[in-house]
């Protein structure tokens, strides 16, 4: 397996720890529609939060900010789509980015609540 991917998993296996400490309860990991994911779908009071996972292992060198392309923002709101249509859910919903930097003890955890909106069609 590759570092960056062993990287990526552990990144989101710390993200999916952070929400849940935070009163975020995790529905799905690694939700799939068609050839698009959402790194984790999450619920807290009534809200349905789409999180992207950015995992480095050290300080970024580019705003957190570009991180996601456009195209990758279309394609988590398409998959965000579909989970709502699929599961019928009648819930506001928001679109974060978890970034994780260093996976080690000494690790920074920023989230960006509401990174990115649903617009892009």
């Amino acid at each position: 397996m590759a570092d960056s991917h062993i990287l990526g998993q552990k990144g989101e296996d710390l993200a999916a720890a952070w929400l849940r400490e935070r009163g975020y309860k995790i529905l799905f990991r690694n939700w799939k529609y068609g050839r698009h994911e959402i790194d984790i779908i999450a619920e807290k009071e009534n809200l349905i939060v789409f999180v992207e996972v950015k995992s480095r292992s050290d300080e970024l060198l580019v705003p957190p900010g570009t991180l996601i392309s456009r195209e990758k923002e279309k394609s988590i709101i398409y998959a965000a789509e579909g989970y709502i249509n699929r599961c019928n859910i009648d819930k506001e919903s928001r679109f974060d980015i978890l970034i994780i930097i260093g996976i080690g003890d000494e690790r920074k955890i920023e989230h960006i609540e509401d990174a990115f909106y649903p617009t892009l069609r």
